[in-house]
């Protein structure tokens, strides 16, 4: 197989025949069936669901659904198509929710200000800190038209849609948590987030070093010696209302790596978590009150040795009874944090997509 691009999205590394032609729209959708949409793809025919990461190792097009308490969720569908062609004439229409979130603007920036106190200790350089907005909704409610309308109004690189027993996602995230295909690998986290390049400040810079430095070494552990390259640092990309620096991290897996040991190594993913990724994850868990489920989690499909995945980053999901749509937002804590100006990047990066989804202002949970 050939090695990924340092850029762009899978579909330009999937193989000319590799899957069946588009299909449109106007082959039946059934509402609740299950489904994957995403990277040109449609996924449909479900055959099993599983929970061990075993299942990778077996044939099929999996797609999976990694927590940030890292608890899988493995589907595996028989039917593979391109497409859908003509997707965007499946109208969404907004919802009128009334969101909160499960941490007040008080509680929050008092977790900023803990999070600082552990860095003066010493225990971490950065913790990313979020919270979780959610909004009673009818349960018969399909998200596929809005992952749709967030594919139109709001394009991403890797958006996606899923929707297996137990839990649907509507996702618009920008960020690759990891490309495979054969030996080579490849992760690109955003850390820096503004509405234009010029409000970006240098603490954005320290935290993008710093979370490559984290998946260098996550990436070390399962490529060979000498396996690991940043072919960018430091990049511009824009988005819907916002600006990121991004970059690359590649790596040449050692021979006969596992998903198991792929996963053991990076989840959960380094961007959201923090660095030392084991004591953020500590400060984590004693500041959100909220499991994240799949937000800043890992979503996409695994096919043999290929693969995309993207950070469960600007997404929308419900699970369970299906009574609250659920969205995710946060920011990366350094020493030069400001907790006013992370409760407002936290406002910014919902803002856009929360008023697709219902027609509210990010300011309406405040």
């Amino acid at each position: 197989m050939g090695s990924l691009p340092q850029t762009g999205w899978i579909r330009a590394t999937i193989p000319r025949g590799a899957y069946p032609s588009p299909v449109s729209l106007t082959t039946p959708i059934a509402p609740g069936e299950p489904l994957f949409w995403g990277d040109g793809l449609l996924a449909r025919g479900l055959a099993e669901v599983r929970n061990d990461l075993d299942a990778l190792s077996e044939p099929g097009f999996w797609v999976v659904i990694a927590t940030f308490e890292c608890q899988y969720t493995f589907a595996r569908f028989d039917e593979v198509t391109r497409g859908p062609e003509g997707a965007q004439a499946m109208g969404w229409a907004p919802q009128a929710l009334s969101w909160s979130s499960s941490l007040s603007q008080a509680e929050y920036m008092n977790g900023v200000e803990a999070i600082r106190e552990n860095i003066a200790r010493g225990r971490v350089y950065q913790t990313n800190l979020c919270r979780i907005l959610s909004a009673p909704i009818d349960p018969a409610v399909d998200l596929f038209p809005l992952a749709l309308h967030l594919a139109t109004e709001n394009p991403a690189p890797h958006s996606r849609y899923v929707r297996i027993p137990g839990m649907e996602i509507a996702s618009a995230s920008p960020e690759r948590f990891l490309s495979r295909d054969g030996a080579s690998i490849l992760t690109t986290p955003i850390k820096g987030t503004a509405t234009t390049p010029e409000q970006l400040l240098a603490k954005d810079n320290d935290e993008n070093v710093m979370i490559v430095d984290l998946m260098r070494n996550d990436l070390g552990s399962i490529c060979r010696t000498g396996g690991i390259s940043v072919p960018r640092l430091l990049a511009l990309e824009t988005h819907p209302g916002l600006v990121h620096l991004v970059s690359d991290v590649r790596g040449e897996l050692r021979e006969a790596i596992t998903w198991s040991e792929i996963f053991a190594a990076t989840m959960p993913p380094g961007s959201v978590s923090g660095a030392p990724k084991s004591s953020a994850l500590e400060i984590i868990s004693a500041l959100e009150p909220t499991p994240r489920g799949p937000y800043c989690g890992a979503i996409g499909w695994v096919h043999g040795e290929r693969a995309e995945l993207a950070v469960g980053i600007r997404t929308f999901w419900m699970e369970g009874d299906r009574k609250y749509l659920k969205f995710g937002t946060g920011a990366g804590i350094t020493w030069g944090s400001d907790p006013q100006g992370e409760w407002a990047e936290t406002e910014l990066k919902a803002a856009r997509l929360i008023a697709l989804a219902s027609g509210n202002e990010v300011a309406s949970f405040s």
